[in-house]
């Protein structure tokens, strides 16, 4: 073994009990004094029996328990439907407590938008009380990559000690490949795959009976959309079929509820067309990406929350995805 690799595996090792450590000294302050990290999450009401909790318009840290992906519930008379798990399982656990404050039916369901770490790593805690996951099928690949595992690692330690070894990664229990309607006591739940789009398998849920629509993170308001390696092209149709359901209530990935979802689809319809013509040029014809970041012109999005941590990859990734077109 040479001294790089050694180095290598020591600290891999030190990180491990760190948060071994870290895990342990937590327990005992929260049997103490409650959770000191003072993530509170606070159900509204946006329609006759569904609900919702909002992240936070932050990167994922230690601080916030990765809280920055919004989550829903519906209360049926037959059980409690979930859409989107949280970020790690003590938001799940928070959830599934205020949940309680609200009904006492059993949650039965959690419909999983799509398999993005802020979204699912809570779903081990929903299994534990009885319920069945719902995925669309692509979520497959993604559970068995290497992107998947290497970014639980990292969040073990990026997300300490909210999530640790303990924390795993669930496949859905049905896997959805086309639309499905899911009945519960009488509430129909509409699941349509409208991927690749933010996501390979992202899913949207329409009930009818409330006229909300949960987007997932096909619909971003209040801070500069995630991008990653997603379709851009995919998207901006799949925006299109959200508007054609035309609900009353869209709830999205992240940020507040929209009553008005024709305008505050707008933003993130505009911010995708505008990252794909101002790297479209540049793209086709094989200039540098640096040259064509620098040309544009950020000024309508600079000053919003994430801009620094996402804009730029954003743009790279658009841009590298529009060569592979």
């Amino acid at each position: 073994m040479n001294l790089v690799s050694a180095a290598c595996k020591y600290l891999k090792i030190a990180l491990l009990v760190n948060a071994i450590f870290f895990t342990a000294i937590y327990a005992r302050v929260v049997s103490a004094q409650g959770d000191p990290a003072g993530v509170l999450l606070k159900p509204v009401k946006v329609a006759p029996n569904t609900y919702f909790v909002q992240g936070r318009a932050e990167m994922g840290s230690s601080a916030n328990q990765n809280f920055i992906s919004n989550a829903g519930f519906v209360v049926t008379p037959q059980g409690v439907v979930v859409i989107d798990a949280l970020g790690s399982p003590v938001l799940a656990q928070k959830l599934i407590a205020e949940i309680k404050k609200v009904s006492n039916q059993k949650i039965v369901a959690v419909i999983v938008t799509h398999y993005h770490a802020d979204h699912v790593y809570g779903l081990q805690e929903f299994k534990k009380v009885g319920a069945k996951i719902y995925a669309q099928g692509e979520g497959r690949n993604y559970l068995s990559s290497e992107t998947a595992k290497q970014r639980l690692i990292a969040s073990r330690v990026d997300f300490a000690p909210w999530v640790n070894d303990s924390t795993r990664l669930l496949p859905a229990d049905i896997w959805i490949d086309q639309k499905t309607k899911l009945t519960i006591g009488g509430v129909d739940f509409f699941i349509s795959r409208v991927g690749p789009a933010h996501a390979p398998e992202d899913l949207i849920i329409y009930i009818p009976s409330e006229k909300v629509l949960f987007a997932g993170d096909l619909v971003f308001r209040g801070r500069i959309p995630f991008v990653g390696n997603a379709d851009s092209k995919g998207w901006l149709i799949a925006l299109d079929e959200i508007e054609k359901l035309n609900p009353n209530i869209v709830i999205p990935g992240h940020g507040n509820y929209s009553v008005k979802p024709a305008e505050d689809i707008v933003f993130t319809r505009n911010y995708l067309k505008y990252l794909r013509e101002s790297m479209a040029n540049a793209a086709v014809n094989m200039d540098p990406f640096e040259d064509a970041y620098k040309q544009a012109d950020w000024s309508e999005y600079e000053g919003m929350p994430l801009f620094r941590a996402a804009n730029r990859m954003n743009a790279y990734n658009v841009y590298l995805s529009i060569q592979a077109e």
